[in-house]
């Protein structure tokens, strides 16, 4: 990929906390997504980035719940779509 038409980032995060919250099935679809959240982050001078692996896609909601209320400033559900 060329990354032509890329949004570019002019975001200041860095006195951010982000957690990644991500299923542990299809790891190799899974690590991609993850990847891609912390590179996005990363853009975005986001430095304190924790990802947390759950069992499955039910537990994605709980977990985010979770640490939503234990004072992260956003979460990120890495969710593989349903194929079209």
């Amino acid at each position: 990929m060329s990354g032509e038409g890329a949004p570019t980032t002019l975001a200041d995060g860095s006195a951010l906390r982000v957690a990644i919250v991500h299923a542990s099935w299809h790891p190799e679809i899974m690590v991609g997504l993850v990847e891609g959240a912390r590179r996005g982050l990363g853009d975005c001078q986001v430095d304190e980035v924790v990802a947390v692996n759950v069992p499955g896609t039910f537990e994605l909601a709980v977990a985010a719940q979770r640490l939503a209320s234990h004072g992260f400033d956003a979460v990120v559900a890495a969710v593989r779509g349903l194929p079209r």
